[in-house]
């Protein structure tokens, strides 16, 4: 009895000084996946106000493009970079884009090479890092992304400034939501004027759109 106490006793103590394992900073549900089909990225356009022009898009699939940055961008953390540009194979792309009062609105489908989610501790790493090119410079900032089923969901804030001819700047605001859906990774992005007199789209449309966007090409 007396070797059944302290087998006991010591198998609580290690279980006491186990610490949780953290949350990852993402929203991710473990439903099973199900088929994508990249044309139906269509179905969605119903979602944007009226007012809105919309035209297909056919530009790179990567947030950091849609932002205002060149291909040649340096992020800081380098590794951040990773989550402004998705590996995907750009021939599979299929989207749309649309321009408005509120802002200009980007929906955006590709097959990931290969298939692969942020982990966790990249996610970890990149609660705020800044991205540079030419003459714009930014700061981005890590959100906690809407759930959707089967899928890791990425948000991402952005202030961009470019220093043009004279020392003029001009700033622009991205919110932008990115879901890794098995083998494709969707993307919307809603790219905004701060100066602007119209009422901007707000992240919340943003997250709601990419919802509509997964159910579309999930038919």
């Amino acid at each position: 009895m007396r070797v059944f106490a302290v087998c006991a006793l010591a198998v609580l103590c290690a279980a006491c000084g186990t610490p949780p394992e953290p949350a990852p900073p993402s929203s991710t549900t473990t439903a099973r996946a199900v088929e994508i089909n990249p044309a139906r990225i269509e179905r969605s356009r119903d979602q944007l106000p009226d007012g809105y022009e919309v035209a297909g898009y056919s530009g790179s699939p990567a947030p950091i493009t849609l932002w205002g940055f060149g291909d040649a961008a340096v992020s800081e953390p380098p590794q951040c970079g990773a989550l402004s540009a998705p590996a995907v194979d750009p021939a599979t792309t299929r989207g749309w884009s649309a321009s408005g009062p509120g802002g200009i609105v980007y929906a955006v489908v590709s097959r990931a090479v290969p298939p692969e989610t942020p982990t966790a501790v990249l996610l970890a790493e990149c609660p705020q890092w800044t991205v540079s090119s030419g003459h714009t410079t930014g700061t981005v900032s890590g959100r906690t992304g809407p759930a959707v089923d089967a899928a890791q969901t990425v948000a991402m804030s952005t202030a961009a400034t470019t220093v043009v001819e004279g020392g003029t700047e001009t700033r622009s605001h991205a919110e932008t939501f990115v879901a890794y859906l098995d083998e494709y990774v969707c993307l919307v992005a809603v790219v905004t004027d701060p100066g602007s007199p119209y009422p901007a789209l707000e992240a919340d449309f943003a997250a709601g759109l990419l919802t509509a966007v997964v159910s579309s090409l999930r038919g």
